[in-house]
């Protein structure tokens, strides 16, 4: 889910005070979560119903830190124009022995975002739903979460590329988040930002396409074919212009394609070029990917020299 990151979501004392600082202070004691970050991590937590602005007090920093954040097991998440993408998280979640993670009113979990902090960033993608945490110990509890992205509804082009993670916790203690009258005192926030997270990239499609078939040795043989990639401005495939893609060539019997050569690709992600008939094998695209699209090798075309 793609939110606005605005204080204004949760507005009142629930906005605190500056930036997110570290998980505690130099004496052991947990630090106070910023306004903007705290803010956004009540939102995330209880989300899925509105939160009132209470009439005392601020939220106090909860005794929690956490470590051992890892989202989609490291590797890049890619998503195409419409199919929803389930991305894991899980994380480690430490705490003081009077935060029950195990209360119905506990809530945890990891937002993704970009820009240079968590409480600056302007959007960032959130699960609808909290995290799962199973207590190891009196101190320690494992949490899973998944992270569903709707292409269609959450991304942008200009979304593609790093993403960072931040972790939070809020206990309400009880305090019910419609109550007009709660006591914001009372409920205790964790954030912690700057966690990695893999790339978000926009799916790539390659495809190939070598002529005429047969051929006579020693003829021109022309390989033509696309580079595009998820639009998601549009949510159409769109062509991928001025990237480099290697023609390589895999002889007849053999297990491995060779690099003949490398193109760029031109208007609408068009792909053409052209090589000698040798010998029978079958000829494919393959790119090496970059930073916003991930790497994609077109099916293979063969083609029967005589």
């Amino acid at each position: 889910m793609r939110i606005r990151a605005t204080v204004a979501a949760v507005s009142g004392a629930l906005a605190l005070s500056a930036f997110a600082v570290p998980a505690a202070h130099a004496d052991g004691h947990p630090a106070t979560p910023d306004h903007a970050a705290a803010a956004k991590a009540v939102k995330a937590a209880h989300g899925k119903v509105s939160v009132r602005t209470g009439t005392s007090g601020n939220p106090y920093a909860l005794n929690a830190t956490f470590s051992s954040v890892v989202v989609n097991k490291g590797k890049a998440i890619v998503a195409g124009t419409s199919k929803k993408v389930s991305v894991p998280v899980t994380f480690t979640l430490t705490h003081g022995t009077n935060v029950d993670v195990t209360a119905e009113d506990f809530f945890a979990g990891v937002d993704l975002y970009r820009g240079t902090s968590y409480a600056d960033s302007d959007y960032d993608l959130s699960s609808d739903e909290p995290a799962v945490c199973k207590v190891s110990s009196a101190t320690v509890a494992k949490c899973t979460e998944t992270l569903v992205i709707a292409p269609a509804e959450d991304l942008l082009n200009e979304d593609a590329g790093k993403w960072k993670a931040a972790a939070f916790a809020v206990a309400f203690n009880g305090q019910d988040p419609l109550d007009p009258n709660l006591d914001e005192s009372k409920i205790g926030v964790a954030v912690k930002d700057g966690f990695a997270a893999p790339n978000l990239q926009r799916y790539s499609k390659l495809t190939v396409n070598a002529s005429p078939e047969p051929v006579k040795k020693g003829k021109t043989i022309t390989v033509t074919g696309t580079l595009s990639r998820a639009n998601w401005d549009t949510g159409t495939y769109a062509g991928y212009t001025v990237q480099s893609v290697k023609l390589q060539f895999k002889k007849k019997g053999s297990s491995s394609y060779s690099t003949l050569k490398t193109i760029k690709s031109g208007s609408k992600g068009a792909l053409k070029t052209t090589v000698k008939a040798a010998s029978d094998g079958t000829f494919r695209y393959s790119f090496a990917g970059t930073s916003t699209t991930p790497a994609v090798s077109s099916s293979g075309d063969f083609v029967d020299v005589k």
